[in-house]
């Protein structure tokens, strides 16, 4: 009945949930109005919420899918996967010769272009613009909001 898409949805949401469970029980400090379990209880519950909602949506395209309409699966492509694995690692070694806000930049776009390599100037633009708006979107939240000091690069000090 569900496809690997709404397993895996309902494993996120289970793991979700007991991960939650595990932070009512930090202890919260009386002169701090935000305890410790303020942040990871909103990333848990979206996240559950997230799982429920990819295996409902799961469930109920597989009772309008007939076996006629069912696609035939694509091979894995390793490479690809490889390909992505290689450039987080040189993302985290770069972080600290870059800094966060250029490093982010750079593997948000590069790994945008792997996965929907561009076609022309328009599609490099679409995945610079989207590496941008990643990196200053987690600066301005992380730096800005929280005050979370981010990595300066050593090569760049910015």
């Amino acid at each position: 009945m569900l496809s690997k898409d709404g397993w895996a949805g309902l494993v996120v949401a289970a793991t979700s949930l007991v991960f939650f469970a595990l932070t009512l029980g930090l202890k919260q400090n009386p002169l701090v109005p935000i305890g410790p379990g303020f942040y990871p209880r909103i990333v848990l519950g979206l996240t559950a919420a997230l799982g429920l909602a990819l295996a409902l949506a799961d469930a109920l395209r597989a009772r309008r899918r007939t076996a006629a309409e069912t696609p035939e699966p694509r091979a894995a492509n390793y490479l690809a996967v490889g390909l992505q694995f290689a450039l987080f690692g040189a993302y985290a070694g770069l972080m600290p010769l870059l800094g966060f806000r250029l490093a982010t930049f750079a593997y948000v776009a590069a790994a945008n272009a792997l996965l929907d390599p561009p076609r022309g100037a328009r599609g490099l633009a679409r995945a610079a613009l989207v590496g941008f708006a990643t990196a200053a979107a987690a600066w301005l939240v992380f730096e800005r909001y929280l005050l979370v000091l981010l990595p300066r690069g050593s090569w760049t000090g910015f």
